[in-house]
């Protein structure tokens, strides 16, 4: 086993355990990936003031996250087709979040059902909800997530329908993978992935599979998001949302100010300044270069999240000091599961924590709450 020391580490072990067209679904973005790559570069403009001769001792990143305590302020974000990453690969994230004190988040696009993770776990998580055509399908989704005990609804705005990401086109995605030829030659080099499949049940989209009006046999994400994702979706379905949820509710893919100013007037609980990973709207304004806008505009108003382009303690620090309240990750968990099932999201969790920690000691704090962008150099952000 190599000598993992951060989150590249680990995105190198996933490309290499991982099928081509789960890795490369995971690590995309759309079009020309320019909003993809520009949430990560945007976070390396940024730079820190250091500050020496202060006391670091007894040091702590705990706060609060919708009212919720959190070992540090990261949850994992809702991820479509986790369980194809690893085998039951839901299920094996939410128990590394629980134990570690951080919220995890499953999407509605899962591969382990709400059920499947309910059963697996003993804290609540949160579930994230995609907008369908068939409301009678989303009502009996919202059911499923307060019978399960889900403390939060996440509901995402930015993918009404979906942005062409060429990778998967070409890849052919679908899940479980069609035995093509060139994918048996690519699984013949995963063995341990393989494996890990055959050895569970947990192969499709177990949230819509025998859930939805005429679903029984889906593979396939893009035909179905096709067909159901509804582009009429409006701020009138999201009151009727939070009345049928009544807990909870964040709203995600915000970053407009005045789309920011309609989540707050919509009741919800946070919102999260999003760009759903540079996977839709390529061109799109960098997460982390749209969060203090939007923190200045309603900040006082819900808490602001952000995600997209976290690769580090470092990059939380600094989504933390400009206003963001929280943060979510994607990727790197994503290739920390990839790379070592449950301990790869633990894995990733510490390393991040850690940089966090030694980051903030360095800016001259010891508790997080106590942070403020005075420890951002002027003029880089």
């Amino acid at each position: 086993m190599p000598v993992i020391t951060n989150i590249e580490d680990l995105r190198i072990l996933h490309k290499k355990r991982t099928p081509k067209m789960f890795y490369d679904y995971a690590d995309s973005g759309s079009w020309t990936e320019s909003t993809y790559r520009s949430n990560e570069s945007d976070f390396q403009k940024i730079k820190f003031r250091q500050k020496v001769a202060v006391n670091m001792e007894n040091r702590t990143t705990k706060t609060q996250m919708i009212g919720q305590d959190v070992a540090m302020p990261v949850a994992l974000a809702p991820t479509g087709l986790t369980g194809m990453q690893y085998a039951d690969g839901e299920i094996l994230a939410a128990k590394a979040a629980e134990k570690f004190g951080v919220p995890f988040c499953l999407s509605t696009m899962s591969i382990c059902s709400i059920e499947d993770v309910a059963e697996n776990t003993t804290k609540p998580f949160w579930f994230q909800l995609y907008v369908m055509k068939d409301r009678g399908f989303i009502e009996r989704l919202i059911e499923r997530a307060k019978a399960a005990k889900c403390s939060a609804l996440v509901l995402t705005l930015d993918l009404q329908i979906l942005g062409q990401r060429h990778k998967d086109l070409k890849n052919g995605l679908t899940a479980p993978p069609k035995l093509t030829i060139p994918n048996i030659l690519d699984m013949m080099t995963k063995p341990a992935w393989c494996l890990g499949m055959l050895g569970t049940h947990r192969r499709t989209f177990r949230n819509i599979v025998g859930h939805a009006t005429g679903v029984g046999n889906m593979s396939s994400l893009s035909s179905w998001t096709a067909e159901q994702f509804d582009p009429a979706l409006n701020w009138s379905d999201v009151e009727w949302i939070k009345k049928l949820w009544g807990g909870k509710l964040i709203i995600k893919g915000i970053l407009d100010e005045g789309d920011a100013r309609l989540a707050v007037n919509s009741g919800a609980d946070a919102l999260i300044v999003s760009n759903h990973g540079g996977r839709q709207l390529d061109g799109a304004v960098s997460s982390i270069q749209a969060l203090p806008g939007i923190v200045d505009a309603v900040g006082k108003d819900i808490e602001v999240w952000m995600d997209g382009g976290i690769r580090s303690g470092q990059d939380v620090l600094k989504a933390w000091a400009l206003g963001a309240r929280g943060t979510m990750i994607g990727r790197p968990f994503l290739y920390g599961l990839g790379a070592m099932g449950e301990a790869g999201v633990t894995k990733c969790l510490e390393i991040i924590h850690k940089e966090l920690d030694i980051t903030m000691a360095f800016t001259g704090h010891r508790d997080i709450k106590q942070v403020t962008k005075d420890i951002l150099y002027p003029g880089t952000f």
